[in-house]
């Protein structure tokens, strides 16, 4: 797997102060995408033992809140095992911290019924994930008024109780701004 950046300090994907991956590779191609450079799984460097590190480093501090993945498309088939790997030490390391991450796959078509080529490993990042913000850019659904999501047809999934729920269950709160203020609202 290749990746693009690692943004050590977000504040803009999920709540509070994050460490951000983002990963090379997808193939949805949204329109207005705001990052396609992401789209070739060659660009960027190679993600190794070393980013890992860096990771779980950048992480550490106790006003950083969590991990998220993005980019690129974190559950192409080419991105799942290193994403594993890198999950299974974040939690294992660091298991109060919270788990964002960005898909393009809808959580109960794409991920569930049709697991993305390899139904063990897209579960098992699953599992490894607390809150999933599902469903492709649609341009035409934008809106600055949502908090963590590009268009209004993306969901913010508690990922931890859909499973244990078999079902959907979305994160508990508004996801909006106050037009004009910047504020969350709740």
């Amino acid at each position: 797997m290749n990746y693009a950046l690692i943004r050590e300090n977000d504040i803009a994907n999920g709540p509070g102060v994050r460490t951000s991956l983002f990963v090379s590779g997808c193939r949805h191609h949204c329109k207005g995408c705001f990052n396609p450079e992401t789209w070739n799984f060659n660009y960027g460097n190679p993600f190794t033992q070393t980013e890992i590190d860096k990771i779980i480093e950048a992480s550490q501090p106790s006003f950083i809140e969590g991990l998220t993945l993005l980019g690129g498309e974190p559950f192409e088939p080419e991105n799942q095992d290193a994403l594993i790997e890198l999950l299974k030490q974040f939690k294992t390391k660091l298991p109060h911290k919270k788990v964002w991450c960005y898909s393009g796959f809808s959580f109960e078509h794409d991920l569930l019924l049709k697991a993305q080529n390899n139904k063990e490993s897209v579960k098992e990042m699953l599992q490894l994930i607390d809150v999933l913000v599902d469903g492709k850019f649609v341009e035409e659904l934008k809106s600055p008024a949502l908090l963590f999501r590009g268009s209004s047809n993306q969901n913010i999934i508690d990922v931890k109780a859909s499973l244990s729920q078999g079902k959907m269950i979305l994160l508990e709160g508004v996801w909006e701004r106050k037009m004009g203020s910047g504020n969350i609202y709740e």
